[in-house]
């Protein structure tokens, strides 16, 4: 019975073959699918409806199997079509038909490789660099805008020095002004906000840095219900003084100063103001003097948050002074777009609240935004991080930068979220050159110089990233968590403590209070030295914060008790505090059950809590919920810790095999890196196997340390 069905099976595929019904099926297969992607390109460049290309899809698939069933039943012969039946065997001409059809299966195969590598290598980089391409001057880089400006940071000269946030807000909104002029090229508050007042100004070098050809610099005096404003514009490349005034008036005008100002430099610089800008700067940001101060207090937070390990303290604080900003002020339109950033940033940047209520927060301020002003630029540009933060709606986030990019010519932020965008896709070096981009039109915003230098360490160069964190350093050299990083990725790279230790002690003997936003790295630097010291008194700097946090990866407080107890071999100590650093995560799973991330660092807890099945189930889930395609970045780190987890939960050849496919993904991890391999206390569990052993040879740097 076995061989007749066997036999029947054979020859039924002998006859496919002969009727060459299986070249029919691989001839369509590739002319539906060269016909698919050339409708997906052309077809937009008519203005055809969306609906087209997908009903095009539905057609080609319905019409397969007729097309299989029609060279079955069908043969082509000199005569025409005929039903097979009606074919004597002595005169079909199928091998003759079959090799015609090989010919063209190749044809339309060359055709289909032609237009993959086409699409791949000329068509995607042009559609991905026509949202940015157009938003570069067209002066040459070696050329200076004569119409560049940057507003350098005022002085408060208020006798109460909480005047100081103010008078940010002054300066910044005189900034946001002239930044709305389509014929100015300005530089944003990030670049210049690192010039500090009370110290003599090299205006020309601070030019050249910039590469600008005018500074503006400005003092704010505020006292009971009036304040003075003093303003000077200056040409960078002679030093000359081109304009200045003084304004004496009502606190409550001041709003009027700052457009006066920005209308007079516009003129002194022969800007074109369009009706639409002049509008634009002419209205005030709010009515509320107290709803400006929280605002500019708010503001000043989310931009210095960065790499920093209170960052998400500080976002929260943020967050708190923008909801008293826009409860005094429903329609400060400004407050509720940083409101939405901070929100977004919660979600999606540290993952500790990836949860539908903060998404929902950062939707209803989009959604005030849009009411207040549907048409601005800066709503588009909301809506955009908010469908990359909240949706990773990649297609939908750049549609909306397009949107923004029109009024907002100059804007680094169009070039910014752009290079986010396709490092999420796994496009890091398209990612890299948009980011690059957007330092030129930005050249101190160190916290885009910083995500240079993360989309070099997710690439694993981390030479490059390294030099990417010098160039941070040049502008901010007593930043501490960028000192910090700078030698926790030499110890990545090199496997040597010595350079980050060093940097830790320098930064202590600034004074206890210095360490805060570097504290992890301490606390990663001690548990790589095997110093129990150091580390308890790391975990006592974190405070509340996270002990260790990559990516969306963040371990609680809880969690490094854990790791300090058992490297001193204090087991009762240790499951105590995985205990309740598994009741604490244990919360945050329960508020967001669809998020990986979440989800990995549960697994992690229960793999140090010797839960083996319960621990590989959740990294399986993790995996599963956060695929590479849709987020290289999370996707990576799932996959990655789920090693660490098969190495603690005792299973060390699905540990060695989840290692070997870590290394593999698309981001490189900073616990999968040489350094973390050769010293970390995760990866104990797997020393002095050859295999493991095998693997950290393999990834020793080659190069002589430097």
């Amino acid at each position: 019975m076995s061989y007749g069905k066997n036999a029947t099976l054979k020859n039924f595929f002998s006859e496919l073959k002969r009727r060459n019904v299986l070249r029919m099926a691989g001839l369509y297969l590739v002319g539906a699918w060269l016909i698919v992607q050339v409708a997906g390109t052309v077809l937009p460049m008519f203005g055809a409806p969306e609906w087209l290309p997908r009903t095009i899809v539905v057609l080609l698939a319905i019409a397969f199997v007729p097309a299989v069933i029609f060279s079955w039943v069908f043969e082509l012969t000199p005569q025409g079509l005929k039903r097979e039946d009606d074919v004597a065997p002595e005169q079909s001409i199928t091998p003759q038909t079959g090799r015609r059809m090989d010919r063209m299966i190749i044809v339309v195969l060359v055709l289909a490789l032609g237009y993959f590598a086409f699409d791949k290598f000329v068509l995607t980089p042009r559609r991905e660099a026509a949202l940015v391409a157009s938003a570069v001057p067209n002066e040459s880089k070696s050329v200076i805008n004569a119409k560049s400006i940057a507003v350098l940071p005022f002085e408060n000269l208020s006798s109460d020095k909480e005047n100081a946030f103010f008078t940010d807000g002054v300066q910044d909104q005189i900034l946001t002004d002239l930044a709305q002029i389509a014929d100015l090229k300005v530089i944003s508050r990030a670049s210049v906000m690192q010039y500090k007042t009370g110290i003599t100004r090299n205006l020309r070098k601070i030019g050249e840095e910039l590469g600008v050809a005018h500074v503006v610099e400005g003092s704010v005096q505020r006292a009971a219900n009036k304040v003075r404003v003093n303003a000077q514009l200056l040409d960078a490349r002679t030093d000359a003084h081109l304009w200045a005034q003084t304004y004496d008036r009502d606190l409550a005008d001041v709003f009027a100063i700052q457009s006066e100002i920005a209308k007079a430099i516009a003129d002194q610089l022969q800007a074109k103001l369009s009706p639409n800008e002049k509008k634009a700067i002419e209205q005030p940001p709010t009515t509320d003097l107290a709803a400006f101060d929280l605002y500019s207090r708010a503001k000043s937070l989310v931009l210095t948050a960065g790499f920093s390990a209170t960052g998400e303290p500080d976002r929260r604080k943020a967050i708190e002074l923008l909801d008293e900003a826009v409860k005094r002020d429903p329609s400060f339109f400004d407050a509720y777009c940083q409101l939405a950033l901070a929100h977004e940033y919660l979600y999606a940047a540290g993952g500790s609240d990836h949860t539908p209520a903060r998404l929902a927060l950062a939707e209803a301020a989009l959604q005030a935004a849009t009411r207040l002003r549907p048409d601005a630029a800066e709503t588009h540009l909301t809506r955009a991080q908010y469908l990359y933060f909240g949706q990773r709606d990649y297609a939908g986030a750049l549609a909306q930068l397009e949107i923004a990019r029109r009024a907002l010519p100059n804007d680094p932020r169009i070039f910014q979220f752009t290079g986010y965008i396709l490092r999420r896709r796994g496009q890091q070096e398209e990612g890299l050159r948009n980011l690059e981009r957007a330092v030129e039109l930005d050249p101190r915003n160190f916290d885009i110089l910083q995500q240079i230098a993360i989309s070099y360490q997710q690439l694993g160069r981390y030479a490059e990233a390294i030099a990417a964190l010098d160039r941070v350093l040049a502008i901010v050299p007593d930043n501490a968590e960028t000192r910090a990083a700078r030698g926790l990725w030499y110890l990545c790279w090199k496997g040597d403590t010595r350079p980050l230790h060093q940097t830790i002690d320098a930064i202590l003997a600034q004074g206890p209070s210095a360490i805060a936003s570097a504290a992890d790295t301490w606390f990663f630097c001690a548990l790589a030295e095997r110093d129990p010291a150091a580390a308890e008194r790391a975990l006592v700097a974190v405070g509340d914060n996270p002990c260790w946090g990559e990516g969306e990866i963040v371990l609680s407080r809880s969690f490094g008790e854990g790791l300090l107890a058992r490297m001193t071999k204090d087991e009762a100590k240790a499951r105590t505090a995985f205990e309740a650093a598994r009741a604490e995560q244990e919360k945050i799973v329960q508020a967001q059950p669809d998020y990986g991330p979440a989800l990995c660092v549960l697994g992690l807890i229960d793999a140090a809590l010797g839960r083996k099945d319960l621990a590989l189930d959740e990294g399986r889930r993790a995996i599963a919920l956060t695929p590479l395609e849709k987020d290289v970045s999370n996707g990576s780190l799932v996959l990655q810790y789920f090693a660490i987890k098969a190495a603690w939960a005792g299973d060390k050849e699905l540990a060695l095999q989840q290692l070997e496919a870590g290394l593999r993904a698309p981001a490189a991890s900073e616990m999968l890196s040489y350094g973390a391999l050769k010293l970390h206390p995760f990866w104990d569990p797997l020393r002095g196997d050859p295999r493991f052993e095998k693997i950290v040879a393999s990834l020793a740097p080659k190069e002589s340390p430097k």
